[in-house]
């Protein structure tokens, strides 16, 4: 029997390369299953003369996908992980993490090559806190301004001249064809990556088991070992994108190295910690991570 199945998605051009790239997956994996995309507006899509910090958080991008996804318009929501609140409403799940795209952030400029070649007081765009607070270690000198908008839009403003240089995701410029224009891949020792930065998430009607059965072959094992420990760091300090948080994990033969850094944009201080152990135990490493962070104070910084 055909059937068919809804993902919600953005509009923006990165959300529907994601939520195509989930849409190919599953129609290879079920050639008799039927994928359609509706096509949503979010408020986080639609205020964009505010940080994200100041009107609510990167929540802003998914609510109007669940409320799609609750009142039956849609079976799934493809986000960016990254996008994802560390608290999930009741009523939804995770289904399945694929594997991720490159996550480290990228510079992106007409005229320099790297963030050491900037001159004195240049003008940085971005919106996230984690990337000022970084950058702002590395060239207290920079004049770093707000840049909100699709990728499309940002690299506009700065083809128009409104920035000397921006910071974007690697990931979002790769998935759109726009790999020429990174600059600079900037290593984690220099701006450490967002929680899940890079990959892709399916979320789903908490306990919908015929939904699960049908994105189970999406699922990438090592990504979301990963994803996970970085997202029970962040879930412990209950971060959002108004808090410069900064989680990344890798693997080696069975072992996860996470690193976890939380900072204050107005003090300038900066707590960074590292923990390592089997990749079974990886929220629990997130969680033991952020227990570290809060004894070095990040409560306090996050809350100056």
């Amino acid at each position: 029997m055909n059937k068919t199945l809804k993902i919600a998605t953005r509009k923006s051009p990165l959300a529907l390369w994601q939520a195509e790239h989930v849409k190919a997956r599953l129609e290879a994996h079920h050639p008799q299953l039927e994928v359609v995309l509706v096509k949503m507006m979010t408020k986080g899509d639609q205020i964009l003369n505010s940080p994200l910090s100041k009107i609510g958080g990167k929540g802003l991008f998914i609510k109007e996908l669940e409320i799609g996804m609750m009142e039956g318009e849609a079976d799934i929501a493809v986000h960016s992980m990254k996008d994802v609140p560390y608290e999930i409403p009741p009523g939804f799940e995770l289904g399945a993490i694929l594997k991720r795209e490159n996550p480290f952030d990228a510079f992106v400029s007409n005229n320099f090559d790297s963030i050491n070649d900037l001159p004195q007081g240049a003008k940085v765009g971005t919106c996230s806190m984690r990337r000022i607070v970084q950058l702002k270690a590395r060239r207290p000198d920079l004049e770093i301004l707000d840049l909100r908008g699709n990728v499309n839009t940002r690299l506009k403003k700065l083809d128009d001249g409104e920035y000397d240089a921006i910071i974007l995701a690697c990931a979002g410029l790769i998935r759109l064809k726009f790999e020429d224009r990174i600059k600079q891949e900037i290593p984690a020792i220099d701006s450490l990556p967002a929680v899940g930065q890079g990959a892709v998430g399916i979320e789903i009607r908490q306990d919908d088991k015929e939904i699960l059965e049908l994105i189970k072959p999406l699922i990438d094992e090592q990504t979301t070992y990963r994803v996970s420990a970085e997202c029970a760091m962040n879930a412990r300090l209950e971060g959002g994108c108004s808090v410069p948080i900064a989680g990344y994990a890798t693997i080696d033969n069975e072992q996860i190295t996470l690193t976890g850094l939380v900072g204050n944009v107005d003090s300038g201080v900066i707590l960074k910690h590292q923990v390592m152990g089997p990749v079974n135990e990886a929220e629990l490493l997130g969680a033991t991570l952020a227990d570290k962070l809060i004894e070095m104070g990040a409560k306090d910084i996050l809350n100056i």
